[in-house]
């Protein structure tokens, strides 16, 4: 893989570390600031709102921009402001400063897409694509697991140092490895409207927003669930963590090896169905081992159906990838911001036990209109080589 590639993958695994810090932190994060759990979780869902807002209003506003500035700058802010967050003593503090510093989420991860699929071959974007994805698959294999052990040893603050320093890392790398003056064909305002009339790339999105809220529901509380339940120590919580990221990582390399041949619906459908077997089997995880044994389907599909979907939008409309990858960027969020509020609200009403059950809810939905926009694709596909058929025949007549 050309060295671009390598390092939008490493941003990709800052922005991930990034991201779901607040998930590996929760416990500690309740405990310093003497918050209730479900509180402590809106650290992950008004994150993920602004992201889920951000991600398609900036995709116009960073169009004229170098992506070897943009990208190389939002890592930068990325990591000063984490860095920000580590000295604060007032949760209120902390969240207005969480929610600045997770804006470079909603540009660097949808436009590293774009640009992969801007620079790479057409046989080869897919794979292009799902590469750079597994930066966050590494975020879960690696920075996760880093996140819960400095967290319960250093305080909840270590972990945040951690994202701050990876992330001026990449920024360094991203600014060496990437080409000058990279621009992706421009989204514009009509490009919007484009994208909307697209029945089949607008239900791709759809399929995003609802199997990650159903992802959520269950993955924003995997510390405090697991320590309630079953009564897991930091040293067994960053195992697991780790089990199921290097389970992520696997799922993401089959996925980048093999969603061409595939197919990138079907890859997605198969993804989709590993989280919702994971679900499915929740409560015969009644042991740490059974749990992490319960969990690898779930890995398997977790960040690989992201991967697939990224590669499935922009093979449906190439010219609007830097819209819809934005789109998706936004589902993926919304879905974060939604799943951890039914959640939390769950949790308040001693629903904690029930998680599974609305998260497989939503994977069935997702997987539902998954093969409704499957259905649709086919059938412009259909349309648009009968035009090309009919066009020349009247041209020659």
């Amino acid at each position: 893989m050309p060295s671009m590639l390598w390092a939008l993958l490493a941003g990709n695994f800052a922005i991930g570390t990034g991201v779901m810090v607040a998930s590996a932190t929760l416990n500690e994060i309740s405990t310093f600031f003497q918050v209730p759990v479900p509180v402590a979780g809106y650290l992950i869902s008004v994150a993920a709102l602004v992201v889920c807002l951000g991600a398609p209003s900036l995709a116009a506003v960073v169009a004229p921009f170098d992506r070897r500035k943009l990208l190389a700058l939002s890592m930068v802010w990325y990591g000063l402001l984490h860095a920000a967050c580590a000295f604060v003593t007032d949760f209120g503090w902390l969240l207005a400063l969480r929610v600045l510093a997770v804006i470079p989420a909603a540009v660097f991860t949808p436009q590293a897409a774009a640009c992969a699929g801007h620079l790479m071959p057409a046989q080869l974007r897919g794979r292009a694509i799902t590469f750079v994805f597994l930066g966050w698959s590494l975020a879960s294999v690696m920075g996760m697991p880093l996140n819960a052990w400095l967290s319960g040893m250093l305080g909840w603050q270590g972990a945040y140092g951690l994202v701050a320093l990876l992330s001026l890392a990449s920024a360094a790398w991203v600014w060496l490895a990437m080409p000058h003056d990279v621009r992706p064909p421009r989204f514009s305002l009509a490009s919007w409207g484009t994208a909307f009339r697209m029945p089949a790339l607008m239900l791709c999105v759809g399929v995003t927003l609802l199997y990650s809220a159903g992802q959520f529901v269950v993955f924003a509380y995997f510390a405090p669930f697991f320590r309630y339940t079953l009564g897991a120590s930091v040293h067994e919580l960053s195992a697991l963590f780790m089990c199921f990221g290097a389970f992520g990582l696997l799922g993401n390399v089959l996925m980048s090896r093999y969603v061409d041949r595939l197919g990138a619906p079907r890859g997605v459908m198969i993804a989709m169905g590993a989280i919702a077997l994971s679900l499915l089997a929740w409560p015969l995880g009644v042991t740490l081992l059974l749990a992490a044994m319960v969990m690898v389907p779930w890995a398997l599909g977790c960040f690989s159906a992201n991967s697939a979907q990224q590669a499935r939008l922009v093979s449906l409309a190439p010219a609007l990838a830097g819209g819809s990858v934005a789109l998706n960027t936004s589902a993926m969020y919304a879905g974060q911001a939604i799943g951890t509020a039914i959640g939390g609200w769950m949790i308040a009403h001693d629903g904690m036990s029930s998680l599974h059950l609305a998260g497989f809810v939503m994977l069935l939905a997702a997987m539902a209109v998954s093969a409704w926009a499957a259905r649709m694709a086919r059938r412009g596909a259909v349309a648009d080589d009968a035009c090309a058929r009919v066009v020349p025949a009247k041209r020659s007549a």
